[in-house]
């Protein structure tokens, strides 16, 4: 008799602007043996963005297979090869700006991810920002997107298995362990 399949690990990694979340969550990535997956969602709207998303490339150096996808992301998780050892997804946030930039059906975007997240292929590893520690924004636009990605990151974190807060490099353990 062969046990039930156990569920794969979900680490949601959270942190503010250049806290460091994004190298904790590769190096985590690449601790792992065997095929990773690194699911980029930013678009290149500006030549800032341009260097960004380049140093991000640079520093994965094909440890990683990259796959781009701004909107489509359950879709593709869901869609990936078996033998997929771990996908890095970074980031949440972007994509969540990117839905509403495409004014894309955000409920229905967010229920499909949660769903995927709840039963993943293959180990998840998702990087979001914290946007609930600044100011209230001025504009609507903004507190919209704010209070979007908050409720967002309460229902990953319910969902993930551990949740990492990156704070200046240093990575803290909220649920779960840091290994």
């Amino acid at each position: 008799m062969h046990d039930k399949e156990e569920k794969k690990l979900v680490t949601l990694v959270i942190g503010g602007g250049r806290s460091g979340k994004s190298t904790w969550a590769e190096a985590y990535a690449r601790s792992h043996e065997g095929k990773r997956i690194y699911l980029a969602t930013a678009e290149a709207f500006d030549d800032e963005m341009k260097k960004r998303i380049k140093a991000h490339q640079a520093r994965r150096s094909g440890e990683f297979i990259t796959i781009e996808e701004p909107l489509e992301l359950s879709e593709r998780i869901m869609s990936m090869a078996s033998g997929v050892d771990v996908c890095l997804i970074d980031c949440l946030t972007v994509w969540l700006g990117n839905l509403m930039h495409y004014e894309k059906n955000l409920e229905t975007y967010l229920e499909d991810l949660y769903r995927v997240v709840g039963s993943p292929p293959c180990e998840l590893i998702l990087v979001t920002n914290e946007t609930g520690l600044g100011i209230i924004p001025a504009d609507s636009m903004s507190r919209t997107f704010r209070d979007r990605a908050g409720w967002m990151n309460q229902r990953l974190a319910v969902l993930a298995d551990r949740v990492v807060l990156l704070v200046a490099g240093i990575p803290l353990a909220l649920k779960g362990t840091l290994s």
